[in-house]
């Protein structure tokens, strides 16, 4: 089974414009997350796909390998699936641009759920954790996701989801990762499916699979990722280098 990595960077973030090229320790944060990426050792190949020039020259100046983006596009899986349409591959892991603290465990859990799924019935698989804060739960930028008695994800939601009419039922709410890993299928077949009402109302994209019937295998973790999606994140992260 052939594995590799490809990290969608888009330059222009809507929240922190330019993110990927903060410094961060004496080297960029696109960087950094591309370099964690090739020390878990767990894919036969890294890519960084991007629109942008810049970082797609820094990486190139490093020594890595970068994908010029050559349409634009409203996801990071339409970005991935253009440029791993010519790749020889089985499965596809989209590792976060802006999450320069890659655990490994979390990974090597994704990668075993392929493994060990015989039948494919796995077409993509993702990461969750548990969240307990009723701030967080309610917060529309955390992403909550609720599961099948598999752990094949039922819908992921901005909203509140289980909606909590009757307390105290046992109910845990899950905090979705954004880490993916495709069949290499089920990405090509997202990239030439048109987005439908749910991913338009919502803006996540996981729920054009979800629509069109593919299978997402939810992966509890106890390993929440370190993302930079502020300026005040940026702060943390360079104190965590040091």
């Amino acid at each position: 089974m052939k594995i590799i990595a490809v990290i969608p960077a888009r330059y222009a973030s809507t929240r922190f414009p330019a993110k990927l090229m903060q410094d961060l320790g004496g080297k960029t944060v696109i960087l950094r997350t591309y370099e964690a990426a090739v020390a878990t050792n767990l894919f036969d190949d890294v890519f960084v796909v991007t629109d942008s020039d810049l970082i797609y020259n820094e990486i190139i100046s490093h020594n890595g390998k970068a994908i010029m983006s050559i349409k634009e596009h409203e996801s990071g899986s339409d970005r991935i699936a253009e440029a791993v349409e010519n790749i020889d591959t089985d499965i596809v892991i989209n590792v976060q641009g802006d999450e320069p603290f890659i655990n490994k465990t979390p990974l090597e859990q994704i990668i075993e759920a392929f493994k060990q799924d015989a039948e494919k019935k796995i077409d993509l698989a993702s990461l969750m954790f548990e969240i307990k804060d009723k701030v967080e739960i309610e917060n529309p930028n955390n992403v909550k996701v609720i599961t099948d008695q598999q752990g094949f994800a039922l819908y992921f939601s901005r909203s509140v989801i289980p909606f909590p009419r009757e307390e105290n039922v046992g109910v845990r709410y899950m905090k979705h990762i954004g880490i993916y890993a495709f069949r290499k299928q089920a990405l090509m077949d997202f990239y030439r499916l048109p987005m439908l009402s749910l991913e338009a109302s919502e803006k996540l994209e996981q729920l054009r699979y979800l629509e069109y019937g593919k299978r997402i295998k939810m992966i509890e973790t106890s390993h929440a990722s370190i993302g930079i999606d502020t300026l005040e994140d940026l702060e943390k992260a360079r104190l965590l280098v040091k």
